[in-house]
């Protein structure tokens, strides 16, 4: 018997993989912090053979390499990828003995990367189940524009072509197990929540990739394409040339006066509390990432590359976590970090900042004809519906067009809550009057505002 055990990174919205049999397993597309790979391991009592890449990743540091030094793993790497380290490299076709009776195949399917390789777990010579990286995904395909935008349209159509490869060469029950999809902006579409399994069956009838002719498909996929997070840019490099290993022993602990220099020096002091909390009392100046929100996706593509980062939180457990999230997208150890209330973050004698945060209902209440209503979702969702004379600055341009938003109150929306609080800290900090508002875009025509719909 085999077994898979699936580690969800919700944060990054990936997931890895541990499969094996009763002695050994490989472990696919492992993240940087690998301690709980090898405490899956422990659990089912399995020696870890083979450390498995489908491609070098763009959206997360890998701990392919540390997992693979530490266990004495082979790492198996695709033979295209251009990487500076030693590695097994893995072509089409090419097969590993993981356990007795359980094998994997590697089939290249080329188009989120030119390397791109999946994996094929066959017991007993049958296949299980596909190991799809960044390849088919569930009910869509990775996206093929973060390698070299000259190859985009070369490398979507390789998408399709590996999505009709997989189709025809595997048995529609076998399992489709993606590492990108779950919220990775990898995907070239956002996966919704409730599906979080699939077949190859199940993908033949609701997958674009093989239910449309290549032409069709790439012209939608291409014109469905949204930003690429900024931090990209440092993930591929850094897999490539081999990542250090992880560090997530605590940060300093800063005083009140320390974090006010940090502050007067124009570091970046993150609070990870909720939005709520945030909200009603906070050090001035500071920015809010709340550490049960995408604080993996989004700080990373804030802020400026290499700043120094201070973590402030409610207590130690919320600060390791989010110390354990940011070290998965290449941001190593806080400068600084300080765990307790917000009048402990401030020198003697200071005051908190805060605003007031509302709903379209209030929106709608207050009237928007002498306030600014800031639209700071991506294009992809504005183009759905925005509400009459909204400004739109998507959050991840935000902190470097504060200059671009009108004189006057801001009242800052996006579509859930999450990220208008992320940018009602940066308009507070950059010292703007500012209304968050904490609610689902929906309500807002059902509470009377004018929302136009393109097209």
């Amino acid at each position: 018997m085999f077994f898979i055990d699936t580690m969800d990174l919700q944060g990054l919205g990936n997931r890895s993989y541990l499969a094996g049999g009763p002695r050994t397993a490989a472990a696919v597309d492992p993240p940087r912090d690998v301690d709980q790979v090898l405490t899956a391991a422990a659990r089912r009592g399995v020696r870890i053979a083979y450390v498995v890449e489908t491609h070098i990743h763009n959206d997360y540091v890998t701990g392919g390499l540390e997992l693979a030094r530490v266990t004495g793993a082979a790492y198996l790497v695709p033979a295209g990828a251009h990487v500076s380290f030693a590695r097994v490299p893995v072509a089409d076709g090419d097969t590993v003995t993981v356990d007795s009776g359980l094998d994997l195949r590697a089939v290249a399917t080329p188009g989120h990367t030119p390397h791109h390789t999946s994996y094929v777990l066959r017991e007993q010579g049958q296949p299980v189940a596909v190991f799809t990286g960044g390849s088919l995904l569930i009910g869509t395909v990775g996206r093929p524009d973060l390698v070299e935008p000259r190859l985009t349209e070369q490398l979507a159509r390789a998408q399709h072509a590996s999505a009709h490869r997989l189709a025809a060469e595997l048995p529609d029950e076998t399992s489709v197990l993606p590492t990108h999809g779950f919220g990775s902006f990898c995907s070239s579409a956002q996966t919704s929540g409730a599906d979080t399994t699939t077949t190859i069956g199940t993908e033949k009838s609701v997958n674009a990739a093989l239910t449309t002719d290549v032409d069709s498909f790439v012209a939608r996929l291409l014109a469905d394409l949204d930003d690429i997070p900024a931090y990209y840019t440092h993930m591929g490099p850094a897999n490539a040339a081999g990542p250090a290993p992880v560090d997530l022993t605590p940060p300093a602990i800063a005083d009140a006066d320390e974090i006010a220099a940090r502050l007067a020096a124009g570091e970046w002091v993150v609070d990870l509390r909720n939005r709520v909390a945030f909200a009603e009392g906070h050090v001035a100046g500071s920015f809010n990432f709340e550490a049960d929100g995408r604080i993996a996706t989004y700080l990373p593509w804030l802020i400026p590359w290499g700043k120094p980062v201070t973590l402030l939180a409610e207590t130690p457990e919320q600060l390791a976590a989010a110390q354990r999230e940011l070290v998965r997208v290449g941001i190593d150890r806080p400068a600084a970090a300080a765990t307790g209330t917000p009048r402990e973050w401030i020198p003697e004698g200071g005051s908190l900042a805060s605003f007031p945060r509302s709903t379209f209902e209030g929106l709608a209440e207050h009237g928007t004809d002498d306030v600014v209503v800031l639209d700071v979702r991506r294009d992809s969702e504005r183009a759905g519906g925005y509400i009459a004379d909204s400004v739109h600055i998507p959050i991840h341009r935000l902190h470097e067009r504060l200059g671009e938003v009108p004189a006057g109150t801001v009242w800052v929306h996006c579509a859930g809550g999450m990220r208008a609080a992320v940018a009602a800290s940066l308009l507070d900090a950059a010292g703007r009057d500012v209304v968050a508002v904490d609610d689902g875009f929906h309500a807002a025509a059902e509470a009377g505002l004018t929302v136009v719909t393109p097209g």
